[in-house]
């Protein structure tokens, strides 16, 4: 499940208030946030608008970015949802998955249901939706997520210079309109889970004959469709599908979503009235926030985590010490307090603190800091030699922030003197990364799609990932928590990541808060810490 999303954080002030964090910390809320003030109508119509950063794509299997998920999460209905609550797994587009060793799955999905084109929503629409999908040469971003499913291995060759010798995937079976089999390569209990993502939403057939075309003017089976084609780096807009068939009920006519070059712009907009929701406020404007905006600021646990990443096959990097003593050298608390106003959490895990299994000592002294060790245990494994390069993008001026204190820490601590930046675009850097073009370590994001620990160990160390670690012993591991339920599943992936954290290819370094705005024109208001967001349908508008 490979979600390396590139959040676009922006921050710019240091300064921080030990007691106003206090105080906002305790304004928390639940995973979801829900809010209906008192002079908010609970009917449908009127029209309201949200902040957004460009998305990159908008066809759903071609991206993995959370802009992007956000307008997705209008336009189309995936077989499932999380409920925003807690997490559970719900029908959506489906009304049922069944399975009796969780290997073969027969999902069946609602009937009468239409595109925003006219055209009827199948089972084949969601395998035809797959296979492109997970078919290698595509290059679409979610493709990993399909990694599961019989048939994957064919479509995505791994030998050099080898080609697919299939174009669909052998574990999809089309039973008939509403039916549809899918075989898994092994057990894996997660698999409705998975269904949320949209990903794995249905597709029209236009979108499988010319997915350029279909990029900037996606027909989806949501409750809303696109009204004109996305203007890129200006707005995108949605209107109420009239002919929607599923069970969520759209409230407001219209959405507006507001592109912005970067979050800090975006609170200004809406303290000036000019947008109604930001969800995601700069950590450093939270005490502005709280005071601007009171009952209409929120503060939530967030599943979202920063790493550093280490290219393990570096020789320099190859000595575990090593990335250990990198880890010990960074003051986790120093940092989230100066520059994320402490509102970010040091990590002990490698997964966030709301996700079941969660262990808050997990990570143990290798995420403590402790200069001292760190600088003993470098010299024990021989020193580091050369330039330290690190790696980042300049989507956040929090990036660079942090960056710095980190780089200032390793020549403090290590005695690395020459260290420097490679700042660059983030599309930019996460083609080099993919491609393993770093010469040290680099910035990684993680959001998650589903509350497991399992979407952490997939989503980051899936076979070539950006580390270049692998653990036969770890991947074995994950396979025996996919094959298991409940406690013996999480006692599987908690072994996996202690594999990892004892390898350490990534240093956990925090774990983000999620805070959202709105203006007092808008009610109901639910945002979750999944793929979701904010639940677009259930917004109601003032006026």
């Amino acid at each position: 499940m490979s979600t390396a999303h590139m959040n676009t954080a922006r921050s710019t002030a240091l300064a921080a208030s030990v007691a106003l964090t206090l105080t906002l910390v305790g304004t928390a809320c639940g995973p979801a946030e829900s809010t209906k003030p008192n002079n908010a109508p609970n009917k449908p119509g009127g029209a309201y608008s949200v902040a957004l950063t460009e998305p990159d794509h908008l066809l759903p299997g071609r991206t993995t970015s959370s802009y992007s998920l956000q307008v997705l999460q209008g336009l189309f209905d995936p077989p499932a949802s999380l409920d925003p609550k807690n997490g559970t797994v719900k029908p959506l587009a489906a009304l049922s998955w069944l399975t009796e060793d969780n290997v073969v799955w027969t999902i069946t999905f609602r009937s009468g249901t239409t595109f925003h084109n006219g055209e009827k929503v199948t089972a084949a629409s969601y395998a035809d939706a797959w296979n492109a999908a997970a078919y290698g040469p595509n290059g679409w971003d979610s493709n990993y997520y399909f990694a599961q499913i019989k048939g994957y291995d064919a479509l995505n060759p791994t030998e050099e210079g080898a080609k697919p010798t299939a174009r669909t995937l052998s574990g999809l079976k089309v039973v008939d309109e509403t039916t549809l089999q899918v075989t898994l390569k092994a057990p894996f209990g997660q698999f409705p889970m998975l269904l949320s993502f949209p990903a794995f939403a249905p597709l029209p057939k236009a979108a499988v004959a010319k997915p350029d075309a279909f990029d900037v003017a996606p027909i989806g089976n949501g409750p809303y469709q696109l009204d004109g084609q996305w203007e890129r780096n200006q707005k995108i807009k949605l209107k109420k599908f009239p002919g929607y068939g599923g069970p969520r009920e759209a409230m407001a006519d219209r959405i507006d979503f507001k592109i912005y070059t970067s979050r800090e712009t975006a609170f200004t907009e809406l303290q000036a009235g000019n947008v109604d929701v930001l969800t995601t406020v700069p950590a450093a404007n939270s005490m502005q926030a709280k005071r601007l905006f009171g009952d209409r600021f929120s503060i939530r646990p967030s599943g979202t985590m920063d790493y550093l990443g280490l290219p393990v096959k570096d020789p320099r990097f190859a000595d575990p010490r090593i990335r250990k003593a990198i880890s010990m050298a960074i003051d986790r608390q120093g940092i989230t307090q100066a520059i994320y106003n402490g509102v970010y959490k040091p990590a002990t895990s490698i997964v966030g603190d709301m996700i079941p299994g969660h262990r808050p000592e997990a990570c143990g002294k290798t995420c403590a800091y402790d200069p001292a060790a760190a600088k003993k245990l470098l010299d024990e494994a021989g020193g580091f030699e050369g330039p330290l390069e690190l790696y980042f993008s300049n989507s956040d001026a929090t990036y660079e922030q942090w960056m710095t204190s980190v780089a200032n820490q390793l020549k403090d601590n290590l005695g690395i003197q020459d260290v420097r930046f490679r700042k660059m675009a983030p599309a930019d850097l996460s083609s080099l990364l993919n491609e393993g073009r770093n010469k040290g370590p680099f910035r990684q994001n993680w959001v998650i799609d589903y509350p497991s620990i399992q979407n952490y160990l997939d989503g980051l160390y899936y076979p070539g990932n950006r580390s270049g670690w692998s653990n036969r012993e770890f991947d074995a591991l994950v396979a025996k928590g996919n094959a298991a339920k409940g406690t013996e599943a999480i006692a599987a992936y908690q072994q996996a990541e202690d594999i990892a954290l004892r390898d350490l290819p990534y240093i956990p370094l925090w774990n983000w808060q999620d805070q959202s705005a709105w203006s007092d024109r808008i009610g109901n208001v639910v945002i979750d810490s999944y793929a979701a967001g904010l639940h677009l349908d259930r917004v109601t508008v003032n006026d």
